[in-house]
């Protein structure tokens, strides 16, 4: 028996579930620091694209976790029109609380409790 597919998939799995929206504390530390870094790249050529940016970013780590916690689970995980249902339904549900977050994400930046990378580097973000 080969080992290899069944750590692959176990590894695709734990970076997918860490990166998509049903761990409760991912956003926190994986995928808003990803996001926002990648925004302040954007950022850097053109100060008004970072808040799309950010939530484009936001998005794509959420839409990728999904995407990858399904495909390394999806070989082990039973058919059968249920399982489809219910997958559809868990997908749903996962794309209502990004879009809760998102939401929540970019009311802090607008009540200013959220500073864009340079109104910090320009002393104006304290």
């Amino acid at each position: 028996m080969d080992i290899k597919p069944l750590v692959q998939r176990s590894l695709l799995a734990t970076i997918g579930y860490l990166l998509s929206p049903l761990s409760a504390w991912n956003d926190l530390y994986v995928n808003l620091p990803i996001a926002y870094g990648l925004a302040s790249l954007v950022g850097l050529i053109d100060q008004r694209w970072f808040t799309g940016a950010l939530i484009a970013s936001y998005w794509f780590t959420n839409v990728a976790g999904l995407i990858m916690l399904h495909r390394g689970l999806a070989p082990e995980m039973a058919g059968g029109l249920l399982a489809a249902r219910l997958r559809r339904r868990r997908l749903v549900t996962d794309i209502a609380i990004s879009l809760v977050y998102t939401g929540l994400i970019a009311l802090l930046w607008r009540w200013g409790w959220i500073k864009l990378p340079w109104e910090y580097f320009a002393g104006t973000g304290g």
